[in-house]
């Protein structure tokens, strides 16, 4: 039944039709009244954001963790333009998001916020949808949540200031998305595939982030096989207790997986688009056989050509292989036979050296493995810190870790770690940032996080430098002060925005830190002081 509404309460009743209960978001003249008719209306959650890119990276860790379509609104012209980064960063991440933009009058085009923002959002590779006019709102909202859904990507749906308050009809509409994978055909393709598989002599089963619904159908088959299993950075996680895990494929392997991945001539590529920091620039696929089942064909031949592509859903694939090896009576490999289950995925930490009022960082990773909750969701900003956490400290599964790299950005971490906590308040957030990142992004949604009460633990890697560029100072033997700065106590800082800090310049403090996060009540900050020339290089 159709009744009459203001456009701005058609909107908020049409987000929350498709199921939303949370919205991200920082108010300006063109989405104020949408949310206040939300929340009031609608009984809507609103996150209140400090900086508009840090509501789309908010609604993209909500949606990573969730499962769910996240929804974040900002207003017009520079709202939407400081929101660049954070939707390229969605784009790259595949993040399935919808962002409801003001925009100014269509009458006004001198207004002074006025900007072509269909330009702004295809230059990040985001979708654009318009709301056409008032009468059309409903369809217009659907028509956003179906395309980030089956388009795995951000839809930023463009609403005029000048229609919020005028009437129309509103009908509820959803498009349902009919989501369910494609198998892959009988076809010659296949049949080459499996010819290539059953004559492996040393096959290896590797998942990314396309696969991560294919936990069972991967494990079954690298067990048929005898193949140990790796994932993906965007995958980490997933294969977690099984003997033959390897981890994470590529550059950030340990040296052990990595001869290992040498070793093997045929790989099993289940949902990864083989970018250059999994094949090591393509140097680990050299000489093997590389068959590449992907369900998005965009994601087949981008960086490297496989022998043979199959565009297909993963779990199908895998019970299709099977099904014909176990067929044609294709014995299995014997590959892991040769392996030392356990061994491969363990890095090694190296002697403890520091000096005095810095601490060795691979020490205190190990340290903070060992004492952080083990039910935690890990979120890594971007940095040189960043390649160790991701080899030294775990994640339940792979929907428990957001990385902020894809665009390779800092300054992104504290928001996302803000989404995932919204996403799961029962679970606590552990994020890693650099200083640079911190102050360059962290800093505005700390209190965020305080005044949303998350359990949310901060562990800052504080060199007091931009890392990346110091040591390339230092390999050219150039001197590297340009890079280092003279930063404020981040322990202060979290205290003064109403949240722990602590810092750490010993082994003594790491160990009185430990303790605060096992008792922590609020937000907490540690500041791990640590020498620029110590810390590992990132391994890409």
């Amino acid at each position: 039944m159709s009744r009459k509404n203001y456009v701005y309460q058609s909107v908020a009743r049409a987000i929350h039709d498709h199921g939303v209960t949370t919205l991200f978001g920082l108010m300006g003249d063109a989405n104020l009244f949408m949310v206040d008719s939300f929340v009031r209306d609608c009984g809507g959650h609103f996150v209140p954001a400090v900086h508009e890119g840090s509501t789309v990276l908010m609604a993209s860790a909500f949606a990573r963790v969730s499962g769910d379509v996240g929804v974040a609104t900002v207003t017009h012209g520079p709202a939407l333009s400081n929101c660049m980064t954070a939707l390229t960063e969605a784009v790259r991440g595949h993040a399935a998001i919808v962002i409801l933009a003001g925009d100014t009058p269509a009458d006004n085009p001198r207004h002074l916020q006025s900007i072509d923002q269909r330009e702004i959002v295809m230059a990040t590779g985001a979708g654009f949808e318009q709301l056409r006019t008032p009468g059309t709102t409903a369809q217009d909202v659907a028509r956003a949540f179906y395309r980030a859904q089956v388009e795995r990507r951000p839809i930023v749906l463009n609403m005029p200031a000048d229609f919020m308050w005028q009437e129309a009809d509103y009908d509820k509409q959803v498009l349902n998305v009919f989501a369910a994978p494609g198998d892959v055909a009988q076809s010659e393709l296949l049949d080459n595939a499996i010819g290539m598989i059953a004559s492996a002599r040393r096959p290896l089963v590797l998942a990314g982030g396309g696969a991560l619904a294919a936990r069972e159908q991967l494990t079954a088959l690298a067990d048929r096989l005898e193949a140990p299993l790796a994932t993906t950075l965007q995958a980490k996680g997933l294969f977690n207790d099984h003997p033959y895990n390897i981890d994470i494929f590529g550059t950030l392997s340990t040296p052990a997986a990595y001869d290992l991945t040498q070793q093997s001539d045929c790989i099993l590529c289940f949902g990864t688009a083989l970018h250059d920091f999994t094949t090591d620039r393509g140097k680990l696929m050299a000489g093997k056989r590389i068959i590449q089942i992907d369900v998005q064909p965009s994601a087949i031949g981008g960086g490297l050509h496989p022998d043979i592509a199959l565009v297909a859903d993963a779990g199908l694939t895998a019970d299709k292989i099977m099904y014909w090896l176990d067929e044609a009576e294709i014995a299995a490999s014997g590959f892991t036979a040769e392996l030392e289950p356990w061994t491969l995925a363990t890095h090694e930490t190296g002697p403890h050296t520091a000096t005095e009022g810095v601490i060795n960082y691979v020490q205190a990773l190990t340290q903070l493995e060992d004492a952080l909750p083990k039910n935690k969701i890990l979120v890594t900003d971007g940095g040189r810190f960043m390649t160790e956490v991701w080899c030294r400290v775990s994640v339940p599964d792979p929907q428990s870790f957001v990385s902020t790299v894809n665009f390779g950005a800092i300054g992104l971490g504290l928001q996302a770690a803000v989404g995932a906590g919204v996403a799961a308040p029962n679970r606590p957030i552990v994020l890693f940032s650099g200083d640079g990142g911190f102050m360059m992004g962290g800093i505005n949604e700390f209190n965020t996080a305080v005044r949303l009460g998350l359990d949310l633990i901060v562990i800052i890697a504080n060199d007091s430098a931009y890392g990346a560029e110091h040591i390339q100072f230092v390999d050219r033997k150039m001197d590297p002060s340009l890079t280092q700065f003279q930063w404020p106590s981040f322990a202060q800082v979290a205290r003064s925005l109403g949240g722990e800090g602590i810092e750490v310049t010993s082994k003594e403090q790491l160990e009185g830190a430990l303790e605060a996060v096992a008792d922590r009540n609020k937000p907490i900050l540690i500041d791990l002081r640590l020498d620029p020339s110590d810390v590992p290089r990132m391994r890409i």
